[in-house]
């Protein structure tokens, strides 16, 4: 293999299905630490299990994958300051045998100074399609955006009425859109609109996963997700 071939191989990308999540990154970054297990795995010294799809499948936290990948892309620890598994994250670590990441999770340093935070946006895109149609239909479509960050949320429903008849009653964090069959691609366009609005307001996209599965015999459930950040300031009581 010449190096052009090697350099393609490299940066091909690959698709893992961790735990019911899909993944798609490089094998470089997969390789990224060739003595841990995903290093050694697609080195082709470890045997690999592929899904119906085809994709490359490990049993373990889905979830928690994104964080894993994430060191493998950066070689750095970033964390929601409200990140509660630590320990788990770290049995994942364990399992991947990624001996830097392992360190960073025994000497967690905190991300931000004491007076600062981090304000997070969830967006998530839940679509529901039907098995059996060809070409697929979707049956039903629902966005939903959940912060703790109210002044977004209002903004939201104070600049996006035009979309006013596809919004559920909201909730204290929470404010939804649900479109049906015949206007299901109103929802790429009002989730492109809410994407520029929310990074517009100082949030970068932290991280994105894709979640499939079955809930009834006739119809599949695609689930999109986007988790955006912004540092803040605390405020004294």
């Amino acid at each position: 293999m010449d190096n052009g071939d090697w350099g393609n191989r490299m940066t091909t990308p690959v698709t893992l299905n961790v735990g019911g999540h899909l993944y798609t990154t490089s094998l470089s970054t997969l390789q990224r630490y060739p003595d841990s297990m995903l290093g050694a795995m697609f080195r082709g010294d470890f045997p690999t299990t592929r899904d119906s799809q085809g994709n490359y499948f490990i049993d373990r936290d889905g979830t928690l994958f994104r964080y894993i990948l994430n060191f493998l892309r950066t070689s750095e620890l970033t964390l929601p300051v409200d990140f509660t598994e630590t320990d788990l994250l770290r049995k994942e670590a364990d399992f991947y045998q990624i001996e830097p990441l392992i360190q960073c999770l025994s000497d967690p340093k905190p991300l931000y100074p004491p007076d600062i935070f981090e304000q997070v946006v969830e967006l998530s895109s839940t679509r529901k399609l039907s098995k059996y149609s060809n070409p697929v239909a979707v049956i039903i479509t629902q966005l939903t955006i959940t912060t703790k960050v109210h002044a977004l949320l209002e903004g939201i429903s104070n600049n996006f009425t035009k979309w006013n008849k596809h919004m559920m009653d909201t909730r204290d964090c929470q404010v939804s859109f649900t479109f049906g069959p015949c206007d299901y691609h109103q929802e790429v366009s009002l989730r492109v609109h809410l994407m520029d609005y929310i990074m517009k307001q100082g949030f970068t996209i932290r991280n994105t996963r894709v979640h499939h599965m079955s809930e009834r015999a006739n119809e599949n459930t695609v689930e999109h997700h986007w988790t955006f950040c912004r540092p803040a300031h605390k405020v004294e009581d």
